[in-house]
């Protein structure tokens, strides 16, 4: 299938800046799919005000791939079929996580695609041993088939480094829509804030903050370059989070506030600021940096099992489990930050819908 343009108001919302939840997987007690909430999940991210989700993506589990599990293109299918459903009176952006080697992500672009994707999360990571020129063939050929979003996975969450010479190139490839950093490194988020900036296409990209800890102060923060005597300035325009995957309605409104801050002149920014590092600890909760961030996924699966989204936290993987003093930690931060949950709002959004409540535990 050859790649389609971005629909103008998918292209806008993008640009404009918003709030995509990377989707986790709703597992039972057998580790088998729990559709009801599955779909329910979906529901929860679009009532929240989130402008999009991306579905097959590292929250979602990598193992959704396994041929054991094959459970890759029922998750996208899903999600489609409630995003449709629902009937949205707004713009909402759909993507999709591809990964492996070029013939594995291209079979993954064609089926999201298929069902209607706006965009590729291309994930750059198990790809040690390639060289940049044959990972920039790979985005070539998959932004020949679908729009891209690049990611950068750095090697502080198992990424690997690039030059900047490679996001140079990386920028200028036709159908690259957007580029996602998980920007935990100063030095090597500047190298694709620069290299975008001075492309022939830096119009045409929105950047986006991935998880990392400083979520607040990345999206504040503005980056200018003179180039051939003319500055030059791109900011992270929105999030493209497994952290906004949990207490999704409030990532919304902070998202507002923050550019409501930005565009009258910064006031309320020393409040934005602490509220960053509220954030950040967190996100240290969730994510379990502790411990090279093992617990991620579960720690953002017992939030989501608090609230009554999920029955459990299991993981397709029996192993993958909170690390010790975890499940402490979130209690921390819960007891801590309460004006960041939006338990409230799961409450009132779960008594509308036919999945049963397990409420807090």
């Amino acid at each position: 299938m050859k790649s389609t343009a971005l629909r103008p108001d998918i292209h806008s919302l993008l640009h404009a800046g918003t709030v995509i939840p990377a989707h986790p997987l709703a597992l039972n007690q057998h580790r088998q799919l729990d559709e009801a909430r599955q779909r329910n999940l979906t529901r929860y991210y679009m009532a929240s005000g989130a402008g999009g989700i991306a579905v097959g993506v590292h929250t979602t589990q990598f193992a959704i791939r396994d041929p054991n599990i094959n459970l890759y293109a029922t998750v996208l299918r899903l999600a489609v079929e409630e995003v449709d459903s629902a009937q949205l009176d707004r713009s909402f952006i759909k993507v999709a996580g591809i990964c492996g080697p070029t013939h594995q992500a291209l079979h993954e672009a064609n089926l999201a695609l298929q069902y209607g994707y706006d965009l590729g999360l291309l994930s750059m990571g198990g790809l040690q041993g390639w060289t940049e020129s044959a990972i920039l063939d790979r985005v070539r050929a998959v932004a020949d088939v679908i729009p891209v979003f690049g990611f950068y996975l750095q090697p502080s969450v198992g990424g690997q480094i690039f030059s900047y010479e490679f996001w140079q190139q990386f920028a200028e490839i036709d159908n690259v829509q957007a580029i996602k950093v998980a920007a935990f490194n100063r030095y090597q988020t500047l190298d694709v804030m620069r290299a975008v900036c001075h492309s022939s296409r830096r119009e045409e990209i929105a950047l986006y903050t991935g998880n990392d800890d400083n979520i607040i102060a990345d999206l504040l923060t503005t980056y200018r370059f003179t180039i051939n005597g003319q500055a030059v300035e791109k900011k992270f325009v929105g999030g493209l989070l497994g952290h906004w995957a949990v207490w999704t309605q409030k990532a919304v409104e902070l998202l507002a506030e923050i550019k409501a801050c930005v565009s009258q002149g910064h006031a309320g920014l020393d409040q934005l600021l602490t509220r960053n590092i509220d954030v950040t600890d967190s996100n240290a909760a969730f994510f379990d940096p502790a411990h090279a961030f093992h617990g991620c996924i579960p720690g953002i699966h017992e939030v989501l099992r608090r609230q009554g989204l999920l029955e459990g936290r299991w993981c397709l993987d029996p192993a993958e489990e909170l690390s010790p003093g975890q499940l402490e930690e979130i209690d921390r931060i819960y007891a801590a930050y309460p004006y960041l949950n939006d338990d409230q709002f799961v409450t009132e959004f779960l008594h509308t819908q036919q999945v049963p409540a397990l409420g807090l535990s």
